[in-house]
């Protein structure tokens, strides 16, 4: 006889398919959700790296922000220092100068003529006097002409204050020479 299978065997068989079908299914979503997790979980940890790398740069930045300030504050005091060094060499070179511009004041007046101002702005002098002609002012202008100290000599006023006496405004320059040697 022959066998007749009454089974449902194509009902069995679907629902078997249908199983391996949800089975592979939640196979699937559960390696993308693996992954997705494998995914996240490692650009957070290269955010995280990131991170401590940008503060690592901020907390150096700070540093040599610092050190910069520190910096300008030495170069601020150090050309402070520079200029103060430089008047005092200038003022250094410079003493020479008006002890030989004194002098040369003191040598360059003639007899019968009185030096009664003297006023100094910058390396200009204006001398004020007294002379008993204008031939004596004259002679004085000359011999300050000679110094090697004093050059530009300028005659601004001459006034008669009587017979013998005349009172005079003049200017002139200092001269910058080198120092001169005497004996050496």
């Amino acid at each position: 006889m022959a066998k007749i299978n009454l089974l449902p065997w194509r009902e069995e068989l679907r629902k078997q398919r249908q199983i391996d079908f949800l089975m592979f299914l939640g196979m699937g979503v559960l390696a993308s959700i693996i992954l997705m997790a494998t995914v996240h979980f490692s650009i957070e940890g290269l955010i995280e790296t990131q991170n401590n790398r940008n503060r690592f740069i901020q907390n150096e930045i700070s540093v040599l922000d610092k050190k910069i300030k520190e910096i300008e504050a030495l170069d601020k005091t150090k050309s402070k220092l520079l200029a103060r060094m430089e008047v005092i060499q200038r003022l250094q070179s410079s003493r020479p100068e008006i002890v030989h511009m004194f002098d040369q004041l003191a040598k360059t007046v003639p007899e019968g003529v009185y030096l009664t101002k003297f006023n100094q702005s910058g390396k200009k002098l204006a001398i004020e006097g007294n002379a008993q002609s204008n031939t004596r002012v004259s002679a004085y202008m000359r011999s300050l002409e000679q110094s090697p100290w004093l050059k530009g000599t300028d005659l601004n006023v001459i006034r008669s204050k009587g017979v013998d006496a005349n009172s005079f405004t003049l200017k002139v320059a200092q001269a910058k020479v080198g120092e001169p040697t005497e004996g050496k």
